[in-house]
């Protein structure tokens, strides 16, 4: 095994193993009594979050966020990574592919397995309270360009990769509290996991608003830029409206034919000019009288 740390505590011992594969977590079902399909739960690399009670002992999967909030995560895979607990009143073991940092770091003296269990957890639901604030903050920004006017700064990508992290830790979280609201501690130990109850409600709440918040940017960038090219259009259609007849009198005084009756007319191109400028003020005003400019 790549890491393996064994600490010994008052009423039981953990277990703590980095990348176990196949072969040994075959050990380890001798060792500890692990049911095979669970050792194949553990193996898996985008198992959900689950719980499951096998005699004394109880079997937890969850996951914990590992994406930076630039990168573009599209699955479980790419946002989180899998813890897995086995433990009983005598031993608690747990199994990870990746060293986290938040059990490297644990020095928490408990008085049971299942409160050490506990501690963990809760520190596997404080790895999404800074992506989805900084994630909040980012929605903040893009709405901020695009009400101020700077949607050309606006990243659609950005935004969307944005909203589907939201979406799959909002999955994440939402199969966790089926896990937390399954799972049953001793009397003393309630109080503990009601604060990881409304911790993760909290959590959940923030990532249901970035995702509501996405839709809402998306569906008005849209129509900012729906509205610029309606802009544009107007005024192509406005000056297609003034070019359009004054073209059609050069087309016609244009023409090459030798027997045109205002070819000779003294005043014919000033009156010309008149007409064509008699035109653009009709159609100036009329515009102004519908509104149109």
């Amino acid at each position: 095994m790549k890491n393996k740390i064994v600490k010994k505590f008052n009423h039981f011992i953990w277990t703590d193993i980095t990348k176990p594969n196949s072969e040994q977590l075959a050990k380890l079902d001798i060792q500890f009594g692990l049911e095979p399909h669970l050792i194949e739960d553990v193996l898996e690399h985008g198992h959900l979050p689950k719980i499951e009670k096998i005699n004394n002992t109880t079997f937890i999967i969850l996951r914990a966020h590992t994406a930076d909030v630039d990168e573009k995560a599209t699955s479980t895979g790419d946002l989180s990574r899998k813890i897995a607990f086995f433990y009983n009143e005598n031993e608690l073991l747990t199994l990870h592919r990746i060293d986290f940092d938040f059990i490297n770091a644990i020095e928490y003296k408990a008085k049971s397995s299942e409160l050490l269990a506990l501690r963990i957890i809760k520190n596997i639901l404080m790895t999404y309270a800074k992506p989805v604030q900084l994630q909040s903050d980012k929605i903040d920004e893009f709405e901020q360009n695009i009400f101020l006017k700077n949607e050309n700064f606006i990243s659609i990508e950005d935004l969307y990769f944005q909203k589907s992290k939201a979406r799959l830790s909002k999955k994440i979280l939402l199969l966790t509290q089926n896990v937390l609201n399954q799972f049953v501690v001793k009397k003393e130990n309630k109080s503990i996991l009601q604060d990881l109850k409304e911790t993760l409600i909290k959590n959940l709440f923030l990532y249901e608003d970035i995702i509501e918040d996405s839709k809402t940017l998306l569906n008005s960038y849209l129509a900012f830029k729906a509205q610029k090219s309606n802009d544009v259009m107007k005024l192509l259609t406005v000056f297609s409206a003034f070019f359009l007849p004054l073209s059609f009198l050069v087309g016609i005084y244009g023409m090459n034919f030798p027997y045109m009756p205002e070819l000779k007319f003294e005043y014919g191109y000033f009156i010309l000019l008149g007409v064509m400028l008699l035109i653009a003020i009709v159609i100036y005003f009329w515009f102004k009288r519908k509104n149109i400019m």
